[in-house]
């Protein structure tokens, strides 16, 4: 039996880094997963960009830091 390694993965497709360049990195993960049995990525993403600055006022919400503790990789 392989032990899956999964991680868990914060994505934040912004203004630094454009959500094109974030979907060519997924897609990256995605084949490194298909081709690598043991390993797994859970990925999700959060909309802490200029739309979401003009939205609220700010890049991302008080608690960012906290909600992005949980991930092994942003």
């Amino acid at each position: 039996m392989t032990l899956i390694r999964r991680h868990k993965i914060a994505a934040i497709p912004a203004d630094g880094i454009g959500p094109e360049v974030i979907d060519a990195g997924l897609e990256v993960l995605q084949a490194l997963s298909a081709r690598a049995s043991d390993i797994a990525f859970d990925v999700t993403a959060f909309d802490w960009g200029t739309d979401y600055y003009k939205s609220h006022g700010e890049m991302m919400p008080k608690n960012g830091l906290h909600q992005l503790k949980p991930f092994d990789a942003i």
